[in-house]
């Protein structure tokens, strides 16, 4: 019943969490236009600074967040994450100036380890064969997440451009109560180990997941594939629409068709197939599709296309649980919240070169000088980063053999 109540307790949370960023998407540039008195350029520039700011706190704070909770355990470092999210959001709500909006981001991102913890603590609950398809639950919480989330933030920023926040900051103030009140305690007291600072910081998480040579081959993995998402994620709306010529309409629709995909896939399919597959050839076929798939929206022509290439990828999704999965065996119970730490400090590194690196593709194939026009060019590089991910996994996964820890 605990594990049961554990598990349907971090799905919520991860929703709420995806929940809150897709409420303010819709409203956020318009808040930042305002407060700084410029035009969209000016919003867009301070909008990007934002983004970044968030992921290199998480870059470097996520490993600490994640040897406290190896410390004093899972509940309370998540707790403490969900309550500052809140307080982000009535900060952004109450924004006098941009600076505030400044200072309410570099807090939600320095205590933002509702990721690291809530992955720590699957791997807690979750038998070792049972990990990868756990893992699931949170790419189905950012489906879920992604699909309500931006329509519910559109339609309640019509009654103002404040009101989002304060639902957003309702949501997680409602989950630190829900957790309080149910959640419990994941990581027994005789695995729980010391604090140490050097393992405390991005580089000493590194020097960690470099003690486990599948550890650290599948790392890189899992990096070249969250750079290749970062890619899909800042360029989809200016490719279709410069490709396409989509509106606000056919580029919601999209991105809610993905949601609504990475939901169906990960909440039920990847239970059923994950297990058939064998965590291996899962991760091994999910960064092979992947390859595919941005191969194909690189090349297309037409905006059909778009959408069957969408489901006939749908298999990409074994490659994240799968990894996550394989990478939770190598090590033991009382480093779980220090490997998920630095799996997230490095996604969040990613989250801040991503960006950076596809839209100045973007830019550079776009511009009426460029060498050839092809708005498709950060899809391009994707596919090739997805081909460096399954290069890496073979390697890693060829030359050790995985061990259960």
């Amino acid at each position: 019943m605990k594990r049961n109540a554990g598990l349907a307790f971090i799905f919520i949370t991860l929703l709420i969490d995806v929940l809150g960023v897709g409420i303010i998407i819709p409203i956020m540039p318009r808040l930042i236009q305002s407060l700084a008195h410029g035009g969209v350029d000016v919003a867009s520039r301070l909008y990007g600074w934002l983004l970044s700011l968030y992921g290199a706190m998480q870059f470097l704070f996520s490993p600490l967040l994640g040897m406290l909770s190896d410390r004093w355990g899972r509940r309370p470092v998540l707790l403490l994450s969900l309550l500052f999210t809140g307080l982000d959001y009535v900060i952004m709500a109450l924004a006098p100036t941009v600076a505030w909006l400044f200072i309410g981001r570099t807090a939600a991102g320095i205590t933002g380890a509702s990721f690291t913890a809530a992955t720590a603590y699957i791997a807690d609950v979750s038998p070792p064969e049972e990990r990868a398809q756990n893992f699931g639950l949170i790419g189905a919480a950012f489906g879920l997440g992604f699909i309500v989330g931006p329509a519910l933030g559109g339609l309640l920023g019509q009654w103002g451009s404040r009101i989002p926040f304060w639902a957003a900051a309702g949501l997680s103030f409602a989950n630190v109560f829900y957790g309080w009140l149910i959640l419990p305690e994941s990581l027994v007291p005789e695995y729980r180990r010391q604090f140490r600072w050097r393992e405390a910081n991005p580089l000493g998480a590194l020097h960690v997941l470099g003690r486990y040579p599948v550890v650290w081959g599948l790392t890189g993995a899992l990096a070249a594939g969250s750079l290749a998402m970062q890619c899909l994620q800042s360029c989809w709306v200016l490719w279709a629409t410069t490709r396409f010529g989509w509106g606000v309409r056919q580029n919601g629709l999209s991105l809610a068709a993905f949601g609504a995909l990475s939901l169906i896939f990960q909440a039920g399919l990847t239970r059923v197939w994950l297990p058939r597959l064998g965590e291996r050839r899962a991760v091994l076929l999910g960064f092979a599709v992947g390859a595919a798939e941005f191969l194909g929206y690189g090349l297309a022509t037409r905006g059909w296309m778009v959408y069957a290439i969408m489901v006939a990828a749908s298999l990409s999704y074994f490659a994240q649980p799968a990894t996550q999965g394989l990478l939770s065996r190598q090590v033991g119970p009382d480093e779980q919240g220090t490997l998920q730490g630095a799996l997230s400090s490095l996604t969040s590194l990613t989250a801040i070169a991503g960006p950076l690196l596809a839209t100045h593709l973007f830019g550079w194939f776009t511009r009426p000088d460029a060498p050839w026009w092809d708005p498709g060019a950060p899809f391009l590089f994707g596919a090739a980063l997805e081909v460096l991910a399954l290069l890496i996994s073979l390697r890693a996964l060829g030359r050790t053999r995985v061990q259960a820890a």
